[in-house]
């Protein structure tokens, strides 16, 4: 239910800096600043165009607290769909902290988080999907994952959903009908027709669902695992990629006991390199406990960087070395899998002939020798990563978990029709993939979603 009362946030990060905002929503808003500001020109607020800026003084009595700027934004042409004024006002702590407490003293009260996008929802500004990609508009930290949130905030695939939803609804309508006459014999669904729905349903259900996987990774960063035994260079490795001494560096197996993470952008996606404890055979509990995280960071992995100290290869290590990167091709089948000989500078006479198939590439992490092959493969896989971002891609759980449900309700649907079940069996399948799919936009909501939605926003969004 859409509150009318008057809600009040610094949008601005709080501490000291050049400008700080407040904004003010809800129908007094207007009136309410009006009582604090002192316009240069005289022109009451409430008596100002829509979209115009003021210049003037906030006071507090004879006291002037601080010379801003107001602008005045009129329902339904704001952010919240209501009347709404934002205070631009020096960024002072004592001087935003002033200015909240006199707005306080009206009818007035500190908005909750995400609340001023909740009203934006609210009041039909955006659906749901739309309102959840502000905060990722908010939280993104690279090119790639802006791009994804504007596309989420522009309409995504809400248009499709929402066809989609409609002819379902159709659909359901007409399955009604002939339960209500179900003793005249007639019909009025065609199932070649549903049929025909499912199967574009399922589609386009299909196609958002594999979506996932791709947005997600754009959206928290490309994970990357650098694994291998002790002292083959992991831990060199991450800081000369990060160009900087982010691990600590010892001759002494085991000194990673830890994954340890750090990030940078390539080519506008965040990659987060995880240096990992070394792999192999050890009584030391804790050493143990660090192994079973490198495992587990594999599995977490959408690239692996295997790590071999090529100054110590011989024909033994070698045919191990093959057995476990079978091994790891056949455990991670979707993981790209890079095989690394570090310590190139060291020369070596072995022959490396039975580990040409996983093309090694040949590096001195610590010299900083060949590191550009490296970052040409990230790169590479990087770019067919974002070859794939579309409107219809998708990187919010929320939203995975509602499509999952909703293509497994129509898989019911379709075999149901197979099976010839009865119509009243069929309309509650149908009628429960129409509910996900409302649930998805917010045009099924309650009280209890939309407040676990919205308090992930900050306060002042």
């Amino acid at each position: 239910m859409v509150k009318n009362d008057n809600i009040l946030a610094l949008a601005t990060p709080s501490g000291v800096g050049a400008i700080s905002m407040i904004r003010i929503s809800g129908p007094e808003s207007i009136s309410i600043v009006d009582n604090i500001f002192n316009g240069i020109e005289s022109i009451k607020l409430v008596n100002q165009n829509a979209n115009q800026v003021q210049l003037g003084y906030i006071v507090d009595n004879q006291r002037t607290i601080d010379k801003v700027l107001v602008t005045v934004f009129r329902n339904p042409k704001s952010y919240t769909g209501e009347d709404l004024v934002e205070i631009s006002c020096h960024g002072s702590a004592f001087i935003q902290e002033s200015i909240i407490q006199l707005l306080l003293n009206y009818d007035c009260r500190v908005a909750k988080p995400g609340e001023f996008t909740m009203r934006s929802f609210l009041n039909g500004k955006m659906d749901l999907s739309q309102a959840e990609s502000v905060a990722d508009l908010i939280s993104s930290n690279s090119e790639a994952s802006h791009r994804l949130a504007m596309n989420q905030m522009r309409g995504g695939f809400k248009n499709d959903i929402a066809d989609l939803r409609t002819e379902l609804v159709n659909f359901a309508s007409l399955i009604e009908l002939e339960l209500d006459f179900s003793q005249e014999d007639v019909e009025f669904a065609n199932m070649k027709e549903l049929n025909k729905l499912l199967d574009k349903i399922t589609f386009n259900l299909k196609k958002l669902i594999d979506s996932f996987k791709t947005g997600n990774v754009i959206k928290n960063g490309v994970p990357i695992a650098i694994v291998g035994e002790p002292n083959t260079g992991k831990s060199t490795l991450l800081n000369t990629l990060l160009n900087e001494d982010r691990a600590i560096v010892s001759s002494i197996a085991g000194t990673t006991r830890d994954t340890i993470e750090d990030q940078i952008i390539i080519n506008g996606v965040n990659c987060r390199f995880i240096d990992t404890a070394g792999i192999r055979s050890t009584d030391d509990e804790i050493e143990s406990i660090g192994i079973e995280r490198t495992f587990k960071k594999m599995g977490e992995s959408e690239i692996i960087f295997f790590l071999i100290d090529y100054s110590t290869l011989d024909k033994n290590k070698i045919n191990y070395y093959v057995d476990y990167l079978n091994e790891i091709e056949e455990k991670f089948p979707q993981t790209k899998l890079l095989t690394i000989l570090n310590k190139n500078d060291v020369k070596s006479e072995i022959s490396i002939n039975d580990l040409n198939k996983f093309k090694p590439i040949k590096i001195s992490a610590k010299n900083k020798l060949n590191i550009e092959s490296l970052t040409e493969e990230i790169s590479s896989y990087i770019s067919s990563l974002t070859s794939q971002i579309d409107n219809s891609t998708i990187s919010n759980s929320r939203h995975y978990d509602l499509l999952n449900k909703t293509y497994e309700e129509i898989h019911k649907v379709k075999t149901s029709i197979a099976n010839n079940v009865s119509s009243d069996l069929l309309a509650i399948d149908i009628k429960q993939a129409i509910y996900y799919l409302g649930e998805l936009t917010g045009e099924i909501s309650n009280d209890e979603i939309l407040g676990n939605i919205f308090s992930k926003f900050c306060i002042g969004k």
